[in-house]
C-alpha cells in the first residue's frame, strides 16, 4: 500500500524551552518567521502526503488555528494590496487535508501514536515529529516513504551522533544492505556508551506498518506510565522486518534553545531575501578570545 498519511506529534509540554512554552505550543514558536511545525507539515506534502494528522493536546489551540482559514486576516492583506502575503497564507490552510486528535493524558510517544489510530486505519503511515526540522533537497520523508516502498518493512530515520551524545538517543544495530540502510536486530534506548550497538541515532521521522498500533496496544507502560515507541519496534521486529535509513538532509533540534538559534540562522542565510543582510551582520560581530 502506498504512504497517504502522516502523524504529527505536537501534544508535548515543550519543557526544554521555559519559559518561552509556558503559555503557548513550542510546536508555534518561530524560526525565522514560520512556526517550527510548518516547516513539518510543508515535508510531508513535499513528500505525497494527502492528509495529515496532528496529535495535540491542551493549550495547543494556537497550532490548530494556524493551519486554519483566517478570513479577517485574508480581507484586511486583500485591502492593502499584499498579495504575496495573502497568497502565503492562503497556502498554509491547503497545504493537506488536516485532521487534529487529542491526547488527554501525557503517557509517552507510543500513547500518542495510538491517539492517531482511528484516523490512520489498517495503511502504513509516516511519522513525524515537529522537534526534527530536517532540510534536504529531497524531502527526507520522500526518501523514507521511497525506502520503505523498496524494502516492504517500517523504516527508522537515523543520523551517526558522536560518542558524547549516544546515552541522549535511541541507538539501532543491525546488519548493513546497501544504499544507506540497515536491517535493525536491536533496539536500544539511551544506552551507555560501552553498551551501544552503533553509533546511528533515532531521528524523529519513521514510515510505520499499521501493525505497529497492535504492538503499542501490547506494551507495557514504563517509567512515569509511558509508552515507548522503541518497545513497540523492538516487538514489532519479532515477526516482520524493521530497517533503519541513513537519510540525506540536514537535522536541526528546535526542541533546545541552541538547536532553535542555530537553525534559524542557518536557515536564515540561505534565504535570498535575509541571508546577504544576515551575513554582512554577522561579519560585523566582534570574536570572543
Amino acid at each position: 500500500m502506498h504512504v497517504r498519511k502522516a502523524v504529527v506529534l505536537a501534544a508535548g509540554y515543550g519543557t526544554r524551552m521555559l519559559p518561552a512554552t509556558k503559555a503557548q505550543p513550542k510546536e508555534s514558536l518561530p524560526l525565522v518567521d514560520k512556526p517550527i511545525i510548518q516547516y513539518t507539515v510543508e515535508e510531508a506534502a513535499a513528500a505525497g502526503m494527502t492528509q495529515v494528522i496532528i496529535v495535540t493536546a491542551a493549550s495547543k489551540r494556537a497550532v490548530e488555528d494556524h493551519f486554519d482559514r483566517s478570513l479577517e486576516l485574508e480581507l484586511t492583506l486583500t485591502e492593502k494590496g499584499d498579495v504575496a502575503r495573502l497568497a502565503e497564507i492562503q497556502r498554509i490552510s491547503d497545504l493537506a487535508d488536516i485532521v487534529y486528535v487529542r491526547q488527554k493524558e501525557q503517557r509517552g510517544i507510543g500513547h500518542a501514536v495510538l491517539q492517531a489510530r482511528n484516523v490512520v486505519g489498517n495503511e502504513p503511515f509516516l511519522l513525524m515529529f515537529p522537534d526534527d526540522v530536517l532540510v534536504a533537497d529531497v524531502p527526507v520523508s520522500r526518501q523514507m516513504v521511497d525506502v520503505f516502498e523498496e524494502r516492504g518493512g517500517s523504516v527508522i530515520a537515523v543520523q551517526r551522533v558522536p560518542d558524547s551524545e549516544v546515552e541522549s538517543y535511541g541507538i539501532v544495530g543491525g546488519e548493513d544492505v546497501g544504499g544507506h540502510v540497515v536491517r535493525v536486530t536491536s533496539l536500544v534506548e539511551k544506552p551507555r556508551l560501552k553498551d551501544a550497538p552503533s553509533r546511528l541515532g533515532i531521528v524523529g521521522r519513521y514510515v510505520l506498518t499499521p501493525e505497529i498500533f497492535d504492538a503499542l496496544e501490547n506494551t507495557a507502560p514504563g517509567k512515569n506510565r509511558e509508552i515507548q515507541i522503541t518497545d513497540a519496534l523492538a516487538a514489532l521486529m519479532e515477526s516482520q522486518p524493521v530497517f533503519a535509513y541513513e537519510f540525506e538532509g540536514q537535522r536541526y533540534d528546535t526542541g533546545r534553545p541552541l538547536g532553535l538559534l542555530t537553525a534559524a540562522i542557518e536557515i536564515a542565510l540561505r534565504r535570498a531575501d535575509i541571508g546577504p543582510e544576515l551575513r554582512e551582520y554577522l561579519r560585523t560581530l566582534p570574536l570572543e578570545d
